[in-house]
């Protein structure tokens, strides 16, 4: 029987939906010679005023985002304090950290543009459980399903050449609406102005789909977006880097729904 707590699904896309854009940070990591996770401390810790932050919130189109970005990530000053702090609360040896990670001058492709790229195409496959979880909820027929996500789809005042959407894989927009059709509601920070883990663009979701806090299921892959979640009431599950077929199942209990099994709905 259908638990009838909850009313609504919610998704984050990257790391749940589609493949998890930290698997290129690793992966330019390890070809750079930069220690693991060491960019995404240099992301995560510049707070609400890195360019990666305004960007998601709709306040930088793509070039001026560049830019942005590469100062950022070229502050190794910082970049080396934040990820000395990240090593001693995880319990872990520091590696030898860069001196420069990259060059402040910017190209058409910088290491900085290179690396969004890689980012945006690795997040362009669909995971198969996650979709196939999608269409047997919506087949059932008792929840809402929707999108929340840390997004770069507002439009830009600038057109973005062709050559430059296709390196990103945005051939078809930064949001294919074949992705947006899987939703009921798509959530995208930047079009909304404000992004997770911020209390508000949990709350807008609720507020716009009829839906109170504790009558959703969360889906997302960032410890940080599923606390915020909790503190509001959200029923959460965490989804790993090649874990998304147990994290269905964590659903499908929760929802009382087969959302695994061979039998279709």
């Amino acid at each position: 029987m259908v638990d009838a707590r909850f009313k609504a699904v919610i998704f984050d896309i990257g790391g749940v939906v589609v493949r998890s854009p930290f698997i290129a940070i690793a992966r330019y990591e390890r070809e750079h010679q930069i220690p693991e996770n060491y960019l995404n401390c240099s992301i995560v810790a510049r707070g609400a005023d890195g360019a990666w932050q305004k960007f998601e919130r709709g306040e930088l189109e793509l070039f001026p985002f560049y830019k942005a970005f590469s100062k950022d990530l070229s502050d190794t000053i910082n970049g080396n304090r934040w990820y000395q702090a990240y090593c001693k609360r995880k319990g872990i040896s520091m590696k030898l950290l860069p001196l420069v990670v990259h060059h402040l001058s910017i190209t058409f492709l910088s290491e900085e543009t290179k690396l969004f790229g890689m980012m945006m195409r690795e997040s362009s496959a669909y995971d198969p459980h996650i979709r196939e979880a999608i269409r047997r909820i919506r087949a059932a027929g008792h929840h809402k399903i929707i999108a929340l996500t840390n997004n770069f789809a507002r439009t830009q005042t600038t057109p973005i050449p062709p050559s430059e959407l296709e390196f990103l894989g945005w051939q078809d927009g930064a949001t294919p609406n074949k992705l947006k059709d899987l939703f009921d509601d798509f959530c995208d920070s930047s079009t909304l102005g404000t992004r997770k883990p911020e209390h508000r663009f949990y709350l807008l979701a609720c507020e716009r789909n009829g839906i109170k806090p504790n009558e959703a299921v969360f889906l997302d892959d960032i410890g940080l977006n599923l606390k915020a979640a909790q503190e509001l009431g959200m029923a959460t599950v965490k989804v790993p880097i090649g874990g998304t077929l147990a994290a269905v199942k964590v659903l499908e209990g929760m929802l009382h729904l087969d959302l695994t099994g061979k039998a279709k709905l």
